[in-house]
């Protein structure tokens, strides 16, 4: 079937992509209240009630919003996308895409019970030697499972896909949802290792001891990979998506492409960028995979460029004039692209950021400070949360048959905007008094030095109020979800799904040649891992015997 003709979701299909949406929105609604009562904690102005620990908050709302929130959305909306560019799912895809979303369901709920009952204040980072109850463990294991099997039904309906098109390109968002299914199917190897390897039979009582170094490689091996698992679902609609919207076409679906499977090469032999300062790895093997690291801004550019390209020759046809005057041409009304939009400014200092995060001198600097936290809130919860809001804006009321009216058009552009003025404050904040030395994961009872914490206030407050803000920004997003699920008027809201500019070069079917890119993978992988590895299993490169704890 050609992918063109394909106007809407299959409603199989649209059922299992709601029930992902609805228990996305849910983690949305529980995580962003203890993001609140994290910051009124850190004003030093505010105690919870009850027994309820900081780091019980704090774990809640990492573990909702880092992973349930967003693993939740992506497969739904990549299911979705699936179904919209390549055809509707057979029975048996179907069936493997519910049981995954149960098990994925079941996972959480036993991790949340856990972690409510003070039995997992671990953080979303659940580091040994911080030990969390078993049932919170395999509750993880079977998120991870339950999301290989929806992945696994994107990855055969693209191969059904090919087998039917042979020779020919596949849908682009089709092909960008399997390359993101497969960096989270080979990145997750490395969490799934660690807890079942090592978490799990720990905190059964199996084995006494656990190597802590170890464990933190496994995990930081899927962390950074995890950032873009995140973020690859927000490009997919920059690429693909809001073009349609703005009434223009894909700059280049093979620049798209191409990006793409540099991510894949490139997000996951990179973890040690997040244990430069950790003793029994290499320096060499650090510098190897910081340079790895900054591969990624190759393909980051890609996308800036192709973008903004794909913008300046929209508002050129619409009459844009002069250096600028394309710019005013695009349509600042639409939520649909304004939303996205302001999550694509967001990604340029949350880019450099992360540059800085990633360079081996300058992160001593900002190492465990709560810059990297201000850091982490610019890139997945402005730039991803806020294109995944853009995304469900349309793809809600698709699915529930319903359609985005005025009035919602107008709360979503209030939202974005409520959300944005937020995080400038909070998330500057975090920045500002990073570089002053404030730490990481701590309230305000938990500071040593009280004279510095004292310094340290008025930027607590204004994360408070940035805090604030946000939640009031989430508010109304619920409320937008509320009505687009259920009470907007019926209708038939589009997908939107652009086509190719027609002076775009062809796309060479060498990017789809699995093969050699897995080749590729597999081998950086290897050479990043391999040897640092093997040393940390010996004892270290400095025969480091004292950090193991086996």
């Amino acid at each position: 079937m050609n992918n063109q003709l394909i106007s809407r979701v299959n409603k199989q299909d649209a059922r299992v992509a709601m029930a992902h949406m609805y228990v996305a929105f849910l983690a949305l609604a529980i995580g962003g209240l203890m993001g609140l009562l994290q910051v009124f904690v850190r004003s030093g102005k505010y105690e919870l009630p009850g027994n309820i620990g900081y780091y019980q908050v704090l774990t809640v709302h990492g573990v909702m919003l880092g992973l349930v929130l967003t693993t939740f959305f992506i497969m739904g909306f990549q299911y979705a996308a699936v179904s919209r560019t390549a055809g509707a799912f057979s029975a048996k895809q179907r069936t493997s895409a519910w049981i995954g979303f149960w098990l994925m369901t079941l996972g959480t709920a036993m991790a949340a019970v856990m972690i409510l009952l003070n039995e997992a204040t671990v953080l979303y980072t659940f580091y040994a030697p911080l030990q969390a109850h078993w049932i919170f463990y395999l509750g993880l294991t079977f998120v991870v499972v339950g999301s290989w099997l929806v992945g696994f039904a994107q990855v055969s309906r693209y191969v059904q896909w090919r087998k039917a098109h042979k020779g020919e390109p596949s849908p682009l968002l089709t092909f960008m949802a399997v390359v993101n299914s497969v960096m989270w199917f080979v990145a997750t190897i490395g969490v799934a290792s660690e807890v079942l390897l090592q978490l799990l039979p720990w905190s059964l009582g199996l084995i006494e001891r656990v190597d802590v170094l170890i464990t933190r490689t496994l995990f930081w091996y899927f962390g950074h990979a995890l950032v873009y698992f995140w973020l690859l679902p927000a490009y997919m609609a920059w690429y693909a998506i809001v073009p349609k919207i703005i009434g223009g076409r894909i700059f280049s679906d093979s620049l798209a492409r191409l990006s793409f499977m540099l991510f894949l090469l490139f997000s996951i032999p990179v973890g040690f960028h997040h244990q430069l300062t950790e003793p029994g790895i290499s320096a060499f093997w650090k510098f190897l995979q910081v340079i790895l690291t900054f591969m990624v801004i190759i393909p980051s550019l890609m996308t800036a460029f192709s973008m903004f390209a794909m913008f300046e020759m929209r508002g050129r046809e619409l009459g844009g004039k002069g250096l600028f005057g394309w710019f005013r041409k695009l349509p600042w009304g639409d939520a649909r692209f304004l939303v996205p939009f302001i999550g694509m400014v967001a990604f340029i200092p949350a880019g450099a950021g992360g540059i800085i995060n990633a360079s081996h001198q300058m992160n001593q600097v900002v190492h465990n400070t709560i810059w990297v936290t201000g850091h982490f809130h610019l890139t997945v919860a402005t730039t991803v949360l806020l294109t995944f809001f853009g995304i469900a804006y349309w793809l809600i009321p698709h699915l529930t048959g319903r359609v985005l009216t005025p009035q919602m058009n107008t709360l979503a552009i209030v939202q974005a905007f409520t959300w944005a003025f937020g995080m400038t404050i909070m998330s500057g904040a975090m920045h500002w008094v990073g570089l002053l030395g404030a730490p990481r994961r701590s309230s305000f009872s938990t500071y040593g030095d009280a004279a510095q914490a004292m310094e340290w206030i008025p930027y607590q407050i204004a994360q408070a109020v940035g805090g604030t803000i946000l939640f009031l920004g989430i508010i109304l997003v619920l409320i937008i979800f509320a009505n687009l699920a259920w009470f907007a008027p019926k209708g038939d809201e589009e997908f939107p799904v652009a086509e190719v500019a027609e002076q775009a070069e062809k796309t060479p079917m060498v990017l789809e040649n699995w093969k050699i890119w897995m080749t590729v993978l597999v081998a950086l992988i290897l050479i990043a891992y391999t040897i640092p590895v093997m040393d940390i299993v010996n004892g270290g490169p400095l025969g480091s015997k004292g950090f193991k704890l086996w």
